[in-house]
């Protein structure tokens, strides 16, 4: 009878000895499913944690090369003008970053915090949502310094390459933009910003299809100054790009201004703003002006959050001027070597335009600036 007894107890023991085995592996398979589907990694990180990888002089435009890159159709631009490329050698509507085909894990904002899993299911770290706001505007305003600017707030979630959604992918459909977004918490503002939106016919429409009360951010800058801001972007592209006056004018002799050379059409912004009108009330738009993005971040910010409903987190403490680039970069961060700049795609040196193309120019857009200032209802002070 003992004999048997320690038999039972022996056997009982080993029983649960191989129970535990097994549920310790169930465990350990389940954690490497989720971790695999990207749920391990949706938990937000802390405001400087999601920002390390940002360090150095790494060129925030380089999220790029994580994109898959799609062939990409040229946007219809606002006002219906025909296509350029023959002048300039490149597409005049093109953008600095990619199309999103977002890869599984490149940075939700792809440098903006956490992973991209491609669900679209919501769990206890977030759920992906449409964006409630969107800056919209302008190619070479400052649209990418703003983001950059925007991301350092906690309660700020964005893509970071641009998805071009509403100008190139639409066809896509909406639940395949909702899966670019990254997760958001309740209190979190979902963002993306794509500078072409704002002179594509279609998009008024198109954002407005999603949600009709979306905010839309514009950063607008001196059309002249951005005029040839965008040509250096070309010519640092494609070297045998002509002049910047052959482009610009018609005819040299006559001086008349070439309004379907893209670089000169975006500066129209009353033009633009008129498509907008037609869709979204003025309240709903906050037109952020680019100089004072670079003279004044802070207070620029400032406006930006107030508009965006979040409570004053970015302010003068986070910024420093750097004199060699020209514009304002990020302090430092805690854990980190060294301050955050643009990458050096930013602050290139514009090529020396002669003065009487500039002024022709600037006596072109003096009566589309005044219109400008009347509907948005801000003096920027550009004549």
């Amino acid at each position: 009878m003992g004999c048997s007894g320690c038999r039972v107890r022996f056997n009982f023991g080993k029983v649960l000895s191989k129970v535990f085995v097994f549920l310790t592996m169930v465990l350990i398979f389940t954690y490497f499913f989720y971790c695999l589907t990207g749920i391990c990694h949706s938990a937000p990180r802390t405001l400087y944690s999601q920002r390390q990888a940002l360090d150095g002089d790494y060129d925030v435009l380089d999220d790029r090369s994580r994109v898959l890159d799609n062939a990409r159709p040229a946007p219809r631009l606002f006002p219906d003008a025909p296509s350029n490329q023959s002048r300039t050698g490149s597409a005049d509507t093109e953008q600095v970053d990619a199309p999103v085909q977002l890869p599984s894990h490149t940075w939700d904002s792809t440098k903006e915090g956490t992973p991209s899993s491609g669900m679209s299911v919501s769990n206890t770290f977030g759920t992906k949502r449409f964006p409630q706001a969107i800056i919209i505007g302008v190619k070479k305003g400052g649209t990418r310094a703003l983001l950059e600017f925007l991301r350092i707030h906690p309660d700020v979630r964005a893509v970071g390459a641009e998805p071009h959604f509403f100008d190139r992918f639409y066809d896509k459909g909406l639940e395949w933009y909702r899966n670019l977004m990254p997760r958001t918490l309740d209190g979190q503002i979902t963002m993306e910003k794509t500078p072409s939106y704002f002179v594509t016919k279609e998009a008024p429409s198109r954002v407005c299809t999603m949600n009709c009360k979306a905010k839309l951010i514009v950063v607008v800058r001196d059309p002249v100054t951005r005029a040839v801001s965008d040509y250096t972007q070309t010519l640092s592209k494609n070297p045998g790009l002509p002049s910047f006056q052959s482009l610009a004018l018609k005819n040299s002799s006559t001086g008349l201004i070439d309004t379907t050379w893209s670089a000169v059409r975006i500066g129209l912004y009353a033009k633009h703003l008129e498509n907008w009108l037609q869709h979204f009330p003025l309240s709903h738009f906050l037109f952020v002006s680019g100089e004072r993005l670079v003279s004044d971040p802070a207070g620029e910010m400032g406006r930006v959050q107030d508009f965006l409903g979040l409570k004053r987190v970015v302010s003068d403490k986070h910024f420093y001027f750097n004199q060699t680039k020209g514009f304002p970069c990020l302090k430092k961060p805690e854990g980190s070597s060294r301050p955050r700049c643009l990458g050096k795609s930013k602050g290139r040196p514009h090529p020396q335009i002669p003065s009487e193309v500039l002024q022709r120019l600037r006596d072109f857009y003096k009566p589309f600036n005044h219109h400008f200032y009347q509907m948005s209802g801000q003096n920027f002070g550009w004549d």
